[in-house]
């Protein structure tokens, strides 16, 4: 088994192992060469492009 960063959570249920459950996290997507969590600071121009952008596969 490879080795597992100590500091996250680990569970063991069912004989398996969860690591990281119940961690939250913020989404960051990789929009017009950025990484971003939001778009808060995007010009309008840059919202557009975020707007009109294919969505290839929906999260859920």
């Amino acid at each position: 088994m490879t080795e597992v960063i100590p500091k996250l959570p680990r569970t063991e249920r069912d004989g398996k192992v969860y690591i990281g459950e119940g961690i939250r996290f913020e989404r960051i997507r990789r929009i017009t060469g950025y990484l971003v969590g939001t778009v808060d600071r995007f010009n309008n121009a840059k919202r557009a492009e975020v707007a009109d952008r294919v969505k290839h596969a929906a999260m859920r």
